[in-house]
């Protein structure tokens, strides 16, 4: 532990460092991320093309994030960070390999029943595209092409597992830029061409596959055939995966729920569906670039932690955690709330683009901010239940956000058309955020939820008047001097209100995490 006046962890120092380079990486991947939501934005607006793009890409997301952001950290990296720490290097890498395998055989079925079944899939996510042929025909001709991504992105998947055990997470973390600029280039190549957008993403999921193959190999891996699966390994694994399938599956099954809805044009709109994908792709960009790699960052550090039976640790990093998301996530709520507007149509306006897609996504923006910080908040606690080896509590309460989605979005989408879908989300967050930390407050018994608490409080006082800056900024001279003076304001404020993450940021800033 350190002695200086803000006390850290060892293991804190290093999530930071890692959380550092993966912030870095999902930055440059979020950037790209934003030229290519607007290449896709300024060619289709929100109308029929791009409803079925995501609708068409929606499904592979699913499997990425299943077995990406779900099944790989959630299973894979406690059991392998295990094997690492107290097996030998031939048994981590049988374990690997048995691994492959497996994943090989049961991504290829996915994708060729994908590919046969996918007329009944798009009818199933999207109902309301029935009552448009045209719509209907293009958004499954899109899915078929699109679906070998599922294969491509499993695979880039397992790589990123196998890393992140062995600590190593900057090239895993820089793969996904490919993606975007992928896409970007291949629809600049098409232009109006809808085909372009899946060649894009074809491109994108080989080339995330091929960048982490050569440090694997340095490393030490050798691709072997082993078809034989009943290694101790894999029973661990299958146990832990299964029920954070199901989690990963219920959460989709949220996002999914939201383009059922989103598809219903008599109820919401026209262009429900891309709306809403365009307004939580922002939404996505500071959780991905912050949230997302604490979480990455932070999950093998638990795991050592809960092996060494280190729990005061795991209680401070955790808390750590937890502080660290609403420090970032807080401000950029407010900054959201008052500002969609002039955020949406300075990204996205332009081409079909038009001011009816800006109003309409600028709402849903709203209505999604109010749960960014629960989102951000949900990421940390479901690590810790993961490094725990217990994935059927984040499972059940998954189940029940979903069960309150549904119910919130039927009632809310009439009087609020799709900022009700996006307001149904938030809450359901909220929701699920609230029961994940009561029930790790007891398990744990308790991890400093009153500093948590004073923290949430003093950074939502400073976000609030850096909000009224933003606003008043905003509507005297201009967006981006709005956004300037917030960030100054910010800082002011956290100092007026005492915020502690302030200052121990100015005292160890993370960038010199990085040079240790």
């Amino acid at each position: 532990m350190s002695t200086s006046k803000y006390p850290e962890s060892r293991h804190n120092q290093a999530v930071a460092r890692w959380a550092t380079i993966i912030s870095l990486a999902t930055l440059v991947s979020r950037l790209l991320g934003f030229v290519r939501d607007v290449v896709i934005a300024r060619l289709f607006g929100v109308y029929v093309y791009a409803q079925a793009f995501v609708i068409a890409f929606r499904i592979p997301n699913l499997f990425r994030d299943l077995v990406a952001e779900g099944a790989s950290n959630a299973a894979i990296v406690p059991v392998l960070s295990e094997y690492s720490l107290k097996r030998s290097k031939e048994e981590f890498w049988e374990l690997a390999n048995i691994l492959l395998n497996l994943l090989i055989v049961v991504l290829s079925a996915i994708t060729i029943l994908g590919i046969i079944f996918s007329p009944l899939i798009v009818r199933m996510i999207a109902p309301g595209f029935i009552a448009s042929p045209q719509k209907l025909a293009a958004t499954i001709n899109l899915n078929r092409i699109i679906f070998p991504y599922i294969l491509l992105i499993g695979l880039a998947a397992y790589a990123m597992a196998v890393l992140n055990s062995l600590k190593n997470f900057t090239v895993s973390a820089f793969a996904p830029c490919l993606l975007n600029i992928a896409i970007i280039i291949c629809a600049m190549l098409f232009g109006e061409n809808i085909i372009g957008l899946a060649a894009g993403v074809l491109v994108g999921g080989i080339l995330q596959l091929a960048v982490q193959v050569p440090v694997l190999y340095r490393k030490g891996f050798r691709p072997k055939l082993a078809l034989c699966f009943n290694h101790p390994g894999v029973v661990q694994v299958k146990r832990l995966m299964l029920p954070r399938l199901a989690s990963s599956s219920i959460y989709q099954l949220n996002n999914f729920v939201d383009s059922i809805f989103g598809s219903l044009a008599v109820i919401v709109g026209e262009g429900g569906v891309a709306v809403l994908y365009f307004a939580y792709r922002l939404i996505q960009f500071p959780i991905g670039i912050f949230s997302n790699a604490i979480a990455q960052a932070i999950l093998p550090t638990f795991s050592t932690q809960v092996l060494e039976e280190s729990h005061d640790e795991l209680k401070i990093t955790l808390s750590w955690g937890l502080r660290a998301v609403f420090f970032v996530m807080l401000p950029i709520t407010a900054v959201f709330m008052v500002l969609a507007g002039p955020l949406v149509f300075t990204l996205f306006g332009g081409g079909r683009f038009d001011l009816n897609s800006g109003f309409l996504t600028s709402n849903a923006l709203f209505f999604y901010s109010i749960g960014l910080s629960a989102y951000g908040g949900t990421k940390i606690l479901q690590s810790c239940f993961f490094a725990l080896k217990d994935t059927v509590t984040p499972t059940k309460i998954a189940g029940l956000a979903l069960i309150i989605n549904i119910v919130l979005n039927t009632l809310l989408m009439f009087p609020l058309k799709i900022g009700g879908l996006a307001l149904a989300t938030s809450i359901s967050g909220i929701i699920t955020f609230f029961f994940l930390f009561f029930i790790l407050k007891r398990r744990l018994d308790g991890f400093g939820e009153h500093k948590i608490l004073n923290s949430f409080l003093r950074i939502s006082a400073a976000s609030f008047c850096m909000a009224v800056v933003c606003f008043l900024v905003n509507r005297a001279l201009n967006l981006a001097l709005a956004l300037f003076f917030g960030a100054l304001s910010y800082i002011v404020f956290c100092f007026l209100f005492g915020v502690s993450e302030l200052k121990e940021l100015m005292h160890k800033p993370l960038w010199r995490t990085i040079r240790n």
